[in-house]
């Protein structure tokens, strides 16, 4: 939805600024290429915000909520979600900055916090309107697209549990490698995990596959908590004149070392995981 939007918005957008002549002006092309990702920002809040209060809802259905306590909440995490995205958006890019965006001089690029998706569409949205936009590529891809499409589809008519989800293929196509490789991991634990709580009945596999799903969000949310945390600590060291660093403990040589011990920490989490998965009873 995403890439459609901004094609069609950009496209959009260059029809009317070039009837119009805002090309002419000063800062046109800017304004013209704000203008279009701005517009397909509100189609993905839209899209992403009906996603969810779909989900709920079904959620709220199959157990048994009020639906109207349902829409009064989600329409409270609307409002709410819109007065502190923004914040921590800001707050984020203060303290790390993002890929081809930083807010100081100096700042270290291979710190910067990635956003494939964004630059994605930035892309695609100063292509059109410098007309220098590959479109050989989109073709490709929309080739390919239809192609994944039809082969997930052969696969699924004539085998039991082979597929080829075109959604996976896309992400992991733009998707930069420190983004996949968890998402892999992750992916080939619970098929593992899956396969060894077949022998134990449903009703235990059920419970066990529940204590996995809450393990990992817990994971995930943790993890965000624990970035803004630090991403306050930053900003206010720098705004008062401080380090980028204030919880540094170590020097730059010391970056080798802490890879690896990142590394065995990630697979202490892993055996954590799957003990919490596996374990019998409550």
């Amino acid at each position: 939805i995403g890439i459609l939007g901004i094609i069609v918005a950009s496209l959009v957008m260059y029809a009317l600024c070039s009837s119009f002549g805002i090309f002419d002006l000063p800062g046109g092309e800017k304004f013209a290429t704000a203008t279009a990702i701005f517009t397909t920002s509100i189609i993905l809040a839209i899209a992403c915000i009906s996603n969810d209060n779909m989900q709920d809802l079904k959620t709220g259905w199959l157990v048994g909520a009020t639906p109207w306590r349902q829409q009064v909440a989600l329409l409270l995490g609307c409002v709410v979600g819109a007065l502190v995205i923004a914040p921590v958006l800001n707050l984020l890019y203060e303290a790390y900055g993002f890929v081809g965006a930083l807010p100081r001089e100096g700042m270290d690029p291979s710190q910067a916090l990635a956003a494939p998706q964004a630059v994605l569409m930035k892309t695609i949205a100063e292509g059109i309107f410098s007309n220098n936009l590959a479109w050989e590529y989109i073709y490709i891809g929309l080739g390919l697209g239809v192609v994944i499409v039809l082969v997930d589809l052969f696969l699924r008519r004539t085998t039991r549990n082979l597929m080829l989800p075109p959604l996976a293929v896309g992400m992991g196509i733009y998707l930069p490698p420190s983004i996949q490789t968890p998402l892999v991991i992750g992916a080939v634990l619970g098929y593992v995990l899956d396969k060894v709580l077949k022998d134990r009945g449903a009703e235990e596999g059920k419970a066990a596959r529940r204590r996995g799903t809450l393990f990992a969000s817990g994971l995930i949310v943790g993890e965000s908590i624990v970035g803004v945390a630090l991403a306050g600590l930053i900003a206010i060291s720098v705004s008062s004149g401080g380090s980028e660093s204030p919880l540094a403990l170590v020097g730059a040589d010391f970056a080798d070392t802490a890879e690896m011990l990142g590394l065995a920490v990630f697979a202490l989490v892993v055996v954590i995981l799957s003990r919490v998965v596996l374990a019998k009873g409550k």
